[in-house]
This record gives structure tokens, C-alpha cells and sequence, in this order.
């Protein structure tokens, strides 16, 4: 019987993982990056003996497999791919197959913000309790690497609308959808009811057995809600007690209700403050609580958690003046977030890639809060034609060190530096982790 080969396009974390779970249950196995691929990946690769390529694609290679495994950064209208469907070719993601060789429980976590925190704060109270658990998608290892190389009970699974394109029979146990704005939507045809139904494919083939945990107030997951008949059971959860609200705040104390069980602890408790997080430690309670967590480990675990770097993290006060790393604020909402929950005059650090943004959104909350922007990018057009005249002080930064050297000479005494980007990094850094680590050295140098 003929050896099923398995081309995986793409090297990075979910490439190389996907690689050696396809090689280590029996596949021929091929990896292909147009890219160089790093040398850590290599050596893992190599280990398992698995073939690759980088710099280049060599289609009949490629064309030959009997299926694809596809990065999440490779668009699904990239003409290789569109090669690929034309021959019937199945192309699916990274997780859908790490999906087929595990029978562990999957926790997984989408959203237009706050994933990442919710994810590793839901992992954090899983490990805490001594679970048996994994840590995937776009943190942690490879869910791939992980199912051919562990033995985990559960995984916690972060997942972004890019992930979730490829998914087909992966089912998620609990399902958790934060919030829907309007981002990447440049992969989506510039309509946003392509990027909703991305995200809601974390509910697909969910049963009656399952759960899907979501923002009650969102207006965008509610107008969806309507057209879907879900077989999961719904825990929306809301800032403050509503009809339907399985989580919320009463009297400073958060409340959760699941089946037969309800969860309450002091909201000042919480490690996280703002918002934006109490949303965050909602949704993780009611995860925990669904899982049958004690009571006390939860709540131990929701006030001991260390924040998320890159995410509204305090870097240091120069002179009076606070410096903020919001590097991971790669869209409008979550900069709206972060302006959100700041209570002192805001100096702003805005640019980069941007994806299409409408920066209307934080319109009312940059003229109240903001005394000054600094556009940090390589084209700042955009910014200047809508900020210009909304603030006292507007200028250009074309390196972290300008940037950080104009904001501190415009802030004064009691003000915050804020670096929230609303864009992506690749114009000036490498990742959002490069941006928000040049922003720390530069305050540190201050």
C-alpha cells in the first residue's frame, strides 16, 4: 500500500510541530517555506528526519501530496493554495490535524482581543489545580508537536481567525468567543461577515455536551447568535447581572453560575484589573468552574496571576511620568481598551502596518484622555489626515528611540506614556514582541 505523503507549507512553531506529528504516526513527510526557515526548526526537522525546503516552493512537489498542512500566516488566496483546491487537494490547518490524535479535552479561546491573556490565565488555573494540561495555538508549543511528543488530559487552546479557516472536524469541548471587532479584515475580502464566520467556527461540531462561552454584550456575536442554532450549551457572562448572564459582577463580588454550582470571590481580589479583564477572568472562571475545579483553586489562581507581557504592562515611572507597553495592541479595539482604563493624561505612541483600520472608534476617548500622539511609522499619513488638529501635539518617530525621546518631552509630571500601536509591527519591527521589548530598553535607558 502506497506511503500517504503529507506536505506541510511552512516552518515556523505549527509547521515544524504538524511535521513531526504527520512523521511520527507513519507519513511521508515534506516541508516547504518560501522563507529561511529558523535554525531551531532545522535541527528539530532534521531530528526526526524529515525532509525540507526553504526559500523557495517546488510545486510538483508539492502538487503530489495527497494532503496539505498550511501555516495560518500563508492567505487562503495565495495562488499556491488556489493550485492546490483546483486538484482536490485537502489543505487544512495545523490544529484540525493535531485534532485527529487525541482524545484530551480542548479548551479553546478566539477573540479580536484578549485572547492571549484569557488563555494563559485559564491554563494558569488549570495547571494551579493540577491538572494534566497542555498550552497551544498561538502560545505555547505546537498543539501538534505536543500530542506527538505528550500525554496531556487537557490543552488550552488559543486561536485566531487565521487558525481557524482550516478547521473542518476539530471540535472544541469548551468553546470561548471574547469579543468581534473589526480586524484583518485585508484576508477577508474586506467584509466583515467573513471574519465573523472565522470566529464562530470555534463553535463547529460542538454537541449537546459542549459548551461556548461568550460576551453577552457584544452586539456583533448576538446578531450572529440569532441566524445559529447552537447544540452547545450558552454561558454568555456581562460586566453586571443579566436575565440570561451566567458570569458577572454584584456588590464587588464575582459571580458564576454553572449547572448546579455557583462560584463567587471578591472582584477586588482579581489580579487583573480593568474591564476589558474582568471580562478576561469571567471567562476563565466559568471555563474552570465548568470543569469541576475547586472552589478555592480558582479563586486562588484568578488573584496570584502575573499579567501577560506586551499587554498593558507597566515598564516604569521616569521623573512622575508612566511608561506602558501595550505593543500587543495590534488593532483599534484593543488600543480603545487600553485608552479605556487609563485615568491620567495619556501621551500616545500610535503606528505601523495598518490593516485597514478606522480609527473612529477611539475618536471620543483620544480627545478626552490624549494631550499628544506620536506616529511611529514608516507612512503616517493616515494618522495625520485623521489625528491632526484632535490633539495638542502631534508628531513623527521613525525609531523606538525618537519615539520614546518625544513622548517623555511632551508628557509632564502624573501623565502616561502609552505605547498602544492600534497597528501591526512589520514596517519598523520584527513582532509586536520586538516593538514592545525596543520600547522597554529605550524607557530603561530614560
Amino acid at each position: 500500500m502506497e506511503q500517504k505523503k503529507i506536505v506541510v507549507l511552512g516552518a515556523g512553531e505549527s509547521g515544524a510541530g504538524a511535521a513531526v506529528l504527520a512523521k511520527v504516526k507513519g507519513f511521508d513527510v515534506f516541508v516547504s517555506d518560501s522563507s529561511a526557515i529558523k535554525e531551531k526548526y532545522k535541527q528539530l526537522l532534521d531530528s526526526y528526519d524529515i525532509r525540507w525546503e526553504e526559500g523557495q516552493h517546488t510545486e510538483a512537489e508539492i502538487l503530489s501530496a495527497h494532503e496539505v498542512i498550511k501555516s495560518p500566516g500563508i492567505p487562503c488566496d495565495a495562488p499556491l493554495i488556489k493550485a492546490l483546491r483546483e486538484r482536490g487537494i485537502p489543505v487544512i490547518s495545523e490544529i484540525e490535524f493535531a485534532g485527529r490524535y487525541t482524545k484530551a479535552r480542548m479548551i479553546c479561546i478566539t477573540g479580536s482581543n484578549g485572547k492571549t491573556t484569557t488563555t494563559l490565565l485559564t491554563y494558569h488555573i488549570l495547571k494551579s489545580a493540577g491538572l494534566n494540561v497542555g498550552l497551544a495555538g498561538n502560545v505555547g508549543q505546537s498543539l501538534a508537536l505536543q500530542v506527538a511528543t505528550c500525554d496531556y488530559d487537557y490543552y488550552v487552546v488559543e486561536l485566531s481567525s487565521f487558525q481557524l479557516d482550516n478547521m473542518y472536524d476539530f471540535k472544541a469541548d469548551i468553546a470561548v468567543l471574547l469579543n468581534i471587532t473589526p480586524d484583518h479584515l485585508d484576508r477577508y475580502d474586506h467584509k466583515m461577515e467573513n471574519y465573523v464566520d472565522a470566529k464562530f467556527r470555534i463553535t463547529r461540531n460542538q454537541t449537546g455536551d459542549d459548551a461556548f462561552i461568550y460576551w453577552n454584550d457584544d452586539p456583533i456575536i448576538n446578531q450572529k447568535l440569532q441566524t445559529m442554532h447552537l447544540q452547545a450549551h450558552l454561558y454568555p457572562f456581562s460586566e453586571l447581572s443579566e436575565p440570561d448572564s451566567a458570569a458577572y459582577t454584584k456588590d464587588n463580588q464575582v459571580v458564576i453560575n454553572t449547572p448546579g454550582d455557583t462560584f463567587t470571590m471578591s472582584e477586588e481580589s482579581l489580579a487583573l484589573h480593568g474591564r476589558h479583564n474582568l471580562y478576561n477572568s469571567l471567562a476563565a472562571g466559568i471555563s474552570a468552574n465548568l470543569l469541576h475545579i475547586k472552589k478555592e483553586d480558582i479563586r486562588r489562581a484568578l488573584s496570584d496571576f502575573n499579567a501577560v507581557e506586551h499587554r498593558l504592562e507597566p515598564v516604569a515611572t521616569v521623573k512622575g511620568v508612566r511608561f506602558i507597553n501595550d505593543s500587543k495592541a495590534t488593532n483599534v479595539n484593543s488600543c480603545w481598551y487600553a485608552l479605556e482604563s487609563m485615568d491620567r493624561p495619556v501621551v500616545l505612541i500610535l503606528g505601523g502596518k495598518d490593516k485597514g483600520n478606522d480609527y473612529r472608534e477611539i475618536e471620543p476617548l483620544v480627545r478626552e484622555k490624549v494631550k499628544a500622539i506620536v506616529c511611529l511609522g514608516v507612512d503616517n499619513k493616515k494618522l495625520h489626515d485623521f489625528f491632526d488638529g484632535m490633539v495638542p501635539y502631534i508628531a513623527d518617530a521613525h525609531s523606538m528611540q525618537k519615539a520614546v525621546d518625544l513622548s517623555y518631552a511632551a508628557a509632564q509630571q502624573g501623565d502616561v506614556v502609552l505605547l498602544s500601536p492600534c497597528c501591526a509591527s512589520f514596517d519598523l519591527f520584527k513582532s509586536y514582541e520586538d516593538r514592545g521589548r525596543q520600547f522597554k530598553e529605550c524607557v530603561r535607558r530614560l
